[in-house]
């Protein structure tokens, strides 16, 4: 399955792959995801030759002018971190292992720079299953965070962690 950097074009798939997967990342309108491409250190994209876009990763470096309450707790704790922000799959290609190509891509593109990966999870609303599949690939909780209608659990997989568990 090719993994391939986003381009301008893909922002329509890209938006109604991010808007079916709402609660799971945020909600956004077509402005705000470019916004939020262009200042991504990473946008990945996979392809299948029957579904063309069938998801994405979005990754974030230290320093972005982000003003996500989960990105600026990670950020306080992580000098240097490859945040993602968003990873998602279009509706039936789920469970087909792109999920972990993404971010085995992401993890090579990270390589040797000293920053581990993090993210968050939705524990309210619950999201059990993208907890599972963080930890199969070898994040780790780190913390916890209550906004009120949402918490999060923080995930971090070292930097000098090895293979991605596909």
């Amino acid at each position: 399955m090719p993994i391939r950097p986003a381009r301008l074009d893909d922002l329509p798939d890209l938006l109604a792959i991010n808007q079916a997967n709402v609660p799971a990342v945020g909600d956004l309108d077509a402005d705000s995801l470019a916004r939020l491409m262009q200042q991504a250190a990473h946008v990945l994209v996979a392809e299948t030759a029957d579904a063309g876009v069938a998801g994405f990763l979005l990754c974030l470096h230290e320093g972005a002018a982000y003003g996500s309450p989960n990105y600026a707790w990670l950020a306080a704790r992580h000098p240097r971190m490859a945040y993602v922000d968003r990873i998602a799959l279009a509706e039936g290609q789920r469970s087909q292992g792109l999920g972990a190509q993404l971010y085995a891509a992401l993890a090579a593109a990270e390589a040797g720079t000293g920053r581990p990966l993090t993210c968050e999870v939705n524990e309210r609303p619950a999201n059990p299953g993208s907890l599972r599949f963080h930890q199969r690939l070898g994040f780790e909780i780190t913390g916890r965070a209550d906004h009120g209608s949402k918490a999060v659990i923080f995930l971090v997989r070292p930097a000098d962690a090895k293979d991605m568990i596909r």
